[in-house]
Parts: structure tokens; C-alpha cells; sequence
């Protein structure tokens, strides 16, 4: 098998107060002539705050079987990688020395909460872009 160098999906625009799986192993359809991800390797992912205030930004890397987030409706800590405060139109490289390797079923849940700092998280608005090879 070879690797494709692509990036593993589009921009993911997280809008409001949420926690939502974007990327999936073995589930997720790849940008480009990819297809469905098989083993994935995490080289980085690029945070951009596009709202309209400061927001908090967190990744997390959900082993198979997990409690999902969008059903428990909250990340849970011990799976988080990342947790950032973004100030509006500030951007964030997560980037691990090493890429980070994922499997079948395997899942990157990103969340956007409101700022310690004030504010109540509802103008916010987060891009998420993951970069990434794949197996094909």
C-alpha cells in the first residue's frame, strides 16, 4: 500500500457552542479520488477563529467504541489533545512531532465552547483543517 499526501478533508466550519466528530476512520470520505480513510496519520490540524469573539477550540482523539460526543453532548477530558483560547480572527497550528496514528473507526471530535475570559460562545465560529496522509 501507498500513502496519498492529501489533505483528509475540507475546511469544517464549527458554528456556535458544539461538539462534533469530523473525521472518522473508515467512515469519513477523503477530498480528492481517495475514498474512504483507512489507516490515517494526523501530521497536523489548523484552527482559525472567524467569529466574532474569543472562543475556546479543542481537539480530542476518540478510540473506536467511545462514547461519542454529539451523544453525550460534551467532550470528555481524557481523550482531549488540544484546548486553546482563540481571540477572534486568531489562528492555531496544532502540529505533534510525530504524526499521529489512527485506525478503523477511530475519531477526531472537535469543540467549541465560550471563553473563560466572557462571552457567551453564540457568534462563534471555528474552522477546522486536518492535514494528514492516508493509506490507499
Amino acid at each position: 500500500m501507498g500513502l496519498k499526501r492529501t489533505k483528509l478533508l475540507n475546511i469544517q466550519s464549527i458554528t456556535g457552542v458544539s461538539t462534533v466528530g469530523i473525521f472518522t476512520v473508515g467512515v469519513t470520505d477523503c477530498t480528492g479520488p481517495v475514498g474512504v480513510a483507512s489507516t490515517s496519520y494526523i501530521r497536523g490540524i489548523i484552527q482559525h477563529n472567524t467569529g466574532l469573539s474569543t472562543a475556546v477550540a479543542s481537539i480530542s482523539l476518540y478510540p473506536a467504541g467511545a462514547a461519542r460526543a454529539e451523544v453525550t453532548g460534551y467532550g470528555i477530558t481524557a481523550y482531549r489533545l488540544s484546548r486553546v483560547d482563540l481571540a477572534q480572527n486568531e489562528t492555531y497550528y496544532f502540529e505533534p512531532n510525530y504524526p499521529i496514528t489512527m485506525v478503523d473507526r477511530e475519531s477526531i471530535v472537535v469543540e467549541v465552547t465560550p471563553s473563560a475570559n466572557g462571552g457567551t460562545g453564540i457568534g462563534s465560529m471555528v474552522n477546522f483543517q486536518i492535514l494528514g496522509d492516508t493509506d490507499v
